[in-house]
């Protein structure tokens, strides 16, 4: 094995097992561990990496310790990590169900870089995307008033636009689509101007404020906001949380009978989102927006590259509400969905 060859590997393990370990909601400190690891020693030449494998100094380097550390030196003597080798063996299918329409789905309509409340770049993303099949993402970083998430300012969006533009440029056979999700503000006006709007591929409007509002004024919050022409998607439409680090929070009150009706007169597809504590709406709700008639999509709301892949969460609970296949917007090709968002 030559040492370049050696440091890729590494590299690659490294950001495997933080795959994996996202994959299965570890703590975010064991899984930036081995994320900045593999930065770390990406970033050096690799005759310093073999250099100090051989000496025994890696730990002398930001970012690494004795845990990773074994993983980079099992990898550079041309054996497989053992850590990664037990993460593989013990990584089981995520759900009995939802396998079917999983495979149909071309895309992920809803997910964050660390532009804003994200953790990996929006390369890493794509790849990690590209590599559970996928043949699109869209890229929605938050808002510029979602400061708490690093909302984008202007400035920045439009700059995001032309490194995507770039990354775009040197993958193959996948695609970034750029997208927001925008606040819904308390009048149902969005958190960004209509000509940057304009310019984005696909919109996702969530609500992230004031979730306790009264029934009625957040109907009418909604309602404004699906009948946007700039809006695609309505994100985790009760803001609830059933688990997670976060605690659990309540669904927001409003009239869903009149607001998947707006989703259903205005094509705005229904997000189903497969967060494990958002899975977002809950099963009376998704079975009443089938009913009406609605679109949806099924997105994984992915902060870092190992939540890409709960996206069988959400088919699974869209299996079980018989959602029909062909009305979830992300199993079209890219031509036909990216037709839909601008109609």
């Amino acid at each position: 094995m030559t040492d370049k060859a050696g440091v890729r590997d590494a590299v690659d393990a490294l950001r495997k097992i933080g795959y994996y370990l996202e994959r299965d909601r570890q703590p975010t400190h064991r899984v930036r561990a081995y994320r900045k690891a593999a930065e770390t020693i990406a970033a050096l030449p690799v005759a310093e990496v073999r250099a100090r494998t051989r000496a025994g100094t890696l730990t002398e380097l930001p970012g690494i310790g004795p845990k990773t550390e074994s993983v980079i030196v099992e990898t550079m003597s041309g054996e497989p990590s053992s850590y990664l080798a037990k993460l593989e063996a013990a990584a089981q299918t995520l759900t009995s169900a939802g396998h079917e329409l999983r495979a149909q789905l071309k895309g992920d309509l809803h997910l964050h870089s660390d532009w804003s409340d994200g953790g990996s770049p929006i390369e890493e993303m794509a790849r990690t995307a590209q590599q559970l099949g996928h043949d699109y993402m869209v890229l929605t970083d938050h808002s510029a008033r979602l400061t708490v998430a690093n909302g984008l300012s202007k400035e920045r969006r439009l700059k995001q636009l032309d490194v995507v533009a770039k990354i775009n440029a040197d993958l193959d056979g996948f695609r970034i689509l750029n997208g927001i999700e925008v606040d819904i503000l308390e009048d149902g006006s969005l958190d960004c101007q209509a000509d940057i709007l304009a310019r984005l591929d696909l919109v996702v409007a969530s609500v992230h404020s004031k979730l306790r509002m009264p029934a009625d004024e957040m109907t009418h919050r909604m309602v404004r906001a699906v009948a946007n022409p700039h809006v695609d998607v309505l994100g985790h439409c009760t803001g609830r949380l059933i688990t997670g680090g976060r605690g659990t929070r309540p669904e927001s009150q409003f009239d869903a009978e009149v607001v998947f009706e707006a989703c259903k007169q205005f094509g705005t597809a229904v997000e189903i989102n497969s967060r494990p504590e958002r899975l977002d709406p809950p099963r009376r709700l998704l079975r009443m927006a089938v009913e009406t008639g609605c679109l949806f999509s099924i997105d994984t709301d992915a902060h870092a590259p190992g939540q890409l892949d709960w996206q069988v969460y959400g088919c699974e609970r869209a299996e079980e509400c018989e959602v029909p296949a062909d009305r979830v917007v992300n199993t079209w090709e890219a031509p036909r969905l990216l037709e839909w968002a601008g109609s």
